[in-house]
């Protein structure tokens, strides 16, 4: 038996009806929760391994190691760096607490850093050469897309690729 033009596009507008329905079922699902956060509230720990020890950080929103935006905050001591590196995705850097410096290139030189006080930000692209110092003890809030990556320009400033020296005997 054959369907006749007007059935095929109630056919169709019907089957196009149910494909819409479970698309937006699925991005009902896939919508992020919400965060509200006082800063006491956060959970502290060690800075992964691809830092050096002394930082701390603290999970805001989203997880670091999913495909999918993310907030980390950073605790750093006075005089903390981070060597030049650079990152797949763009990162965004809040200071919320003390003195940042920021600056571009494969050689860490503390000349010519930008100092950024409580509220100041910056924008780093993707692949672009940076390297960071606190001037103080700062916190620092990063947002970007997952998964967090850094990689070091020289790979012997990375400190999860060192090999700790063995324990004297």
């Amino acid at each position: 038996m054959r369907m006749s033009d007007s059935m095929v596009r109630q056919t169709v507008v019907v089957g196009m009806g149910f494909m819409l329905a479970a698309a937006s079922a699925h991005a009902q699902e896939a919508k992020s929760a919400e965060v509200v956060v006082a800063p006491l509230e956060l959970k502290w720990g060690p800075a992964p391994p691809v830092f050096e020890k002394g930082a701390s950080m603290a999970v805001v929103a989203g997880d670091p190691g999913k495909a999918a935006p993310f907030v980390v905050r950073l605790k750093l001591p006075a005089g903390y760096k981070i060597n030049p590196h650079f990152h797949p995705t763009d990162e965004n850097v809040t200071v919320i607490s003390g003195t940042f410096a920021v600056a571009m290139g494969d050689k860490f030189s503390a000349t010519g850093m930008k100092s950024l006080p409580a509220g100041g930000f910056a924008v780093l692209p993707a692949q672009m050469h940076h390297y960071a110092m606190a001037k103080t003890p700062a916190v620092v809030q990063v947002h970007a897309v997952g998964p967090f990556a850094l990689t070091y320009v020289n790979p012997a400033d990375d400190p999860s690729k060192r090999v700790a020296p063995a324990a004297a005997k």
